[in-house]
């Protein structure tokens, strides 16, 4: 049973008067609150006109208010009151400047390297990335120097990129431009930013962090200090994963002098719609009021809810939760908040315990593995929910003998391990391709990449030499359940390869 935890008082950051009536503030929502009180009629997009026009199922479903506020305001007016709100945001999370994203840290990803590196550069980069990463490889035509993460021996799973292999790449690779950090990973590993910054600049070169999973970073002791607090040049925060953003919101922070935050200013033009749905925007800007003032106190509450219901999971029979001590980590490298939960124990693989939680209990995981599921405890949960979470697992059933899921590496490890690289990105995209049987790959240049979604790392990357066990990899996936990506052939029967070079 999990316990009730008495909050603490928040201990939050010292803050001027000035400053704290300043994040009082909310920019956008000012505005659309504004918009609606003039009642003014709109003869401009979207075409729905406040709701007015929407099929009556979706009116409803979404509400009169939000459909309200899916306005557009005259351009002028928009543009500078995002560049207010984006103002404050930069002050909250410690950069030069800050730009609303409504297309995902993807669309950040991508607008940060196109700023930074040409067709043909070379960028230190973990294996571990992200597939919007790879697609920004393909877009720039830059050359990605891959670096293996660390890998916990018996677990498999990525433990970050180390300062150390940082610092070996770059000086085997003195040209590079651009050093690429996941930071947390999906199962909440953080990276010694600060180390590897230190690595990067002292050889006069700018790091940027995918940190997604950790916008709430920097905001609590207890947690992982921020990318930008470590000394990242630049870093992509998701405040809709972990916080309270609405879906597809999230930030791109910069600070200069090794990047210029006006070229970046220039590529999130490239990589934005040029009609954003104005409910993210505000939905970015209340989340950083909350933050600034409120973000330790609501996030004390976060990691005691999770501690507790590490704690109560862990008893069960069966059932592993994974820490920062169980995998060798310091507590600042690790997000406590987020709750991964080996299942093997009970002979059962994630997927298929994903699959129980939700059609028989009403639960959904973030994601799951071959291993387990991970779940997400955030700002908005309640020792309600958390409850609902471990009663549901403690009902996953045991399976013995032919009934049980054999075990299965992660997607981590050999499955994503650096291959030998013929082509670029590019290079390999487009190029004339052909599509063989999976089990005649081997020694083949992909043409696509294959990613097992969640978690969205690629184990094929175009311009690889795809190998004999990165195929092995993909069919045990397969064979426990796992969800592919990106490949032609979503049974993966066929794979493309490069033709005719």
């Amino acid at each position: 049973m999990l316990q009730t935890v008495a909050v603490p008082a928040a201990h939050a950051p010292a803050r001027s008067r000035s400053a704290a009536s300043a994040h009082q503030r909310s920019p956008v929502i000012d505005a659309l609150r504004a918009f609606g009180a003039n009642g003014t009629v709109p003869f401009s997009t979207p075409g729905h006109k406040l709701g007015a026009g929407l099929d009556r199922d979706l009116h409803d479903l979404l509400g009169s208010r939000f459909c309200a506020s899916d306005v557009w305001l005259n351009t002028a007016d928009h543009d500078r009151t995002v560049r207010q709100a984006e103002n404050l945001a930069a002050q909250t999370w410690g950069a030069e400047r800050s730009f609303f994203l409504v297309n995902g840290s993807s669309s950040g990803n991508q607008a940060f390297l196109l700023a930074t590196v040409a067709p043909g550069d070379e960028v230190v980069v973990a294996r571990d990335l992200h597939q919007s990463l790879l697609a920004a490889f393909i877009l720039t035509g830059a050359r990605p120097i891959y670096v293996a993460p660390r890998l916990h021996p018996s677990l498999q799973l990525g433990l970050g990129m180390a300062a150390e292999d940082v610092a070996a790449t770059l000086d085997a690779h003195p040209a590079a431009k651009l050093v690429v950090v996941t930071s947390p990973t999906y199962w909440g590993v953080a990276s010694n930013l600060r180390e590897i910054a230190i690595e990067a600049h002292t050889r006069g070169v700018a790091v940027y962090v995918d940190e997604a999973w950790g916008p709430h970073f920097g905001f609590h002791p207890g947690l992982p200090p921020s990318a930008m607090s470590s000394g990242a040049d630049g870093a992509v925060t998701s405040p809709h994963k972990l916080l309270t953003g609405l879906s597809q919101a999230a930030l791109l922070n910069v600070r200069g002098p090794r990047v210029s935050p006006a070229r970046v200013a220039n590529t999130v033009k490239l990589t934005q719609t040029t009609s954003p749905l104005m409910p993210i925007l505000a939905s970015l800007d209340a989340c950083r009021r909350q933050m600034a003032l409120h973000g330790e106190e609501m996030l004390e509450r976060t990691i005691q809810l999770a501690g507790g219901a590490r704690a109560a999971l862990g008893r069960l029979p069966g059932i592993d939760v994974l820490d920062a001590s169980r995998l060798g980590l310091p507590p600042e490298q690790y997000d406590p908040t987020r709750l991964v939960i080996d299942v093997q124990g009970r002979g059962l693989s994630g997927y298929l315990a994903e699959t129980l939680l939700r059609e028989r209990f009403g639960i959904a995981p973030e994601m799951s593995d071959t291993a387990g599921i991970v779940c997400l405890v955030t700002v908005s949960d309640t020792p309600e929910t958390v409850q609902r979470l471990i009663r549901a697992v403690a009902s996953l059933p045991h399976r013995s003998g032919s009934a049980a899921v054999s075990a299965c590496p992660r997607v981590a490890g050999e499955a994503i391990a650096p291959g030998q690289q013929a082509l670029t990105p590019r290079e390999a995209y487009f190029a004339r391709t052909r599509a063989v049987p999976l089990a005649r790959a081997a020694g083949e240049i992909a043409a696509e990449a294959v990613i097992p979604y969640p978690p969205g790392i690629p184990v094929l990357t175009p311009g690889e030499i795809i190998s004999d066990v990165k195929l092995n990899c993909l069919r045990e996936g397969l064979a426990s359940g796992m969800h592919i990506r990106g490949a032609a052939d979503s049974t993966l029967e066929t794979v493309r390869v490069v033709s005719g070079l």
